[in-house]
């Protein structure tokens, strides 16, 4: 007999906003060839990583037109077979980015996942970037709003990052590590770029912890700074865990091919709980998300919720699910 309860994103969060369902790795490529490396990468493994095009870092100067339209043809080409990839565009002080947003949601903005705002110093920077992007939608015919992920990388996005958390169409605040630093003139040694000083000096872990709470407090996804490391695996996946059970991050970037396994493997969600959370959403939708017990526990909306997100995260690391759960709440 079909299954004819509602589905809990329908169900579970009426009235509210629901929490952003990523992957857990943002994995980052500057050039054509290492954009096709990542999606033919993507390709095999399936969505559980998204790809950002670099227009900022990436394009060479003189060459911003080009190389925005480079990735247009990325985009919208037959290589993006999951539709998940985003573009980071130069930040507000550069001549150059509104014409970003020009080529970059007038030519794929059907098909761009997302896009990246660099070194805002403030929520006011923040909030007119989002502004041109929404006009820039409008005057394309993009009838779907972009979401926007904010770099918190300078000391004033720092200081007002609750507020930029609250913007409207605000996805996930990315901590970017390395112009933190630079920013404090020498005040924060090298080292603490790195694994442990990343985890370790007072400024770094305040900064990490603000950024975590402001955007879990805002239904916002957290994004880690990336590792340096690039071939250990080990400590890869050691640095993706501690962002995760230390600080509340639940996905982070990526530079290099050989980080994102380690990461995935870091940000999945423990075996045990998974299959424990498909018996409960299973069951739930059974009685029409009303009270049940399980395992000798009441469960009702509030933990269904809890549960709902961990079956996503679940799904988004590329675990296996319970057949049941897949073909209820996956199977589109």
């Amino acid at each position: 007999m079909t299954n004819t309860a509602p589905h809990p994103r329908d169900i579970l969060f009426a009235g509210e906003k629901p929490f952003p369902a990523l992957p857990a790795v943002d994995h980052y490529a500057g050039s054509e060839k290492l954009m096709h490396k990542a999606l033919a990468l993507q390709h095999e493994l399936g969505p559980v990583f998204d790809l950002t095009c670099d227009c900022e870092d990436g394009a060479r100067a003189g060459a911003e037109a080009e190389h925005a339209q480079m990735v247009v043809e990325l985009v919208n080409g037959a290589a993006n077979h999951f539709g998940r990839v985003g573009a980071r565009i130069h930040d507000i002080t550069h001549p150059h980015w509104q014409r970003d947003l020009e080529i970059l949601v007038g030519g794929a903005g059907r098909r761009l996942a997302f896009i990246t705002l660099p070194k805002v110093r403030s929520a006011a920077d923040a909030a007119a970037q989002l502004a041109a992007l929404r006009r820039v939608e409008a005057a394309h015919g993009v009838a779907r709003p972009l979401p926007v992920h904010v770099l918190i990388e300078t000391h004033g996005a720092l200081r007002e990052v609750w507020e930029i958390a609250a913007l409207d169409g605000v996805e996930s605040l990315d901590f970017g590590l390395m112009d933190f630093v630079s920013g404090h003139h020498g005040a924060i040694p090298g080292a603490a770029m790195k694994s442990p000083g990343q985890f370790e000096h007072p400024l770094i872990v305040r900064a990490k912890a603000e950024i975590a709470a402001a955007a879990l407090a805002n239904g916002v996804v957290p994004s880690h700074n990336v590792t340096t490391e690039l071939k250990d695996v080990a400590v890869i996946r050691h640095d993706a865990e501690r962002a995760r059970r230390e600080f509340g991050y639940l996905r982070m970037w990526s530079i290099h091919p050989n980080q994102i396994l380690p990461i995935i493997a870091a940000m999945q969600p423990d075996f045990s709980e998974v299959e424990e959370a498909a018996q409960i959403l299973v069951a739930a939708q059974d009685v029409a998300w009303g009270p049940i017990q399980h395992g000798g526990r009441l469960h009702d909306r509030a933990s269904y919720r809890y549960y709902w997100e961990l079956l996503q995260r679940a799904r988004n690391t590329g675990m296996h699910l319970a057949d049941a759960a897949r073909e209820r709440f996956f199977a589109a």
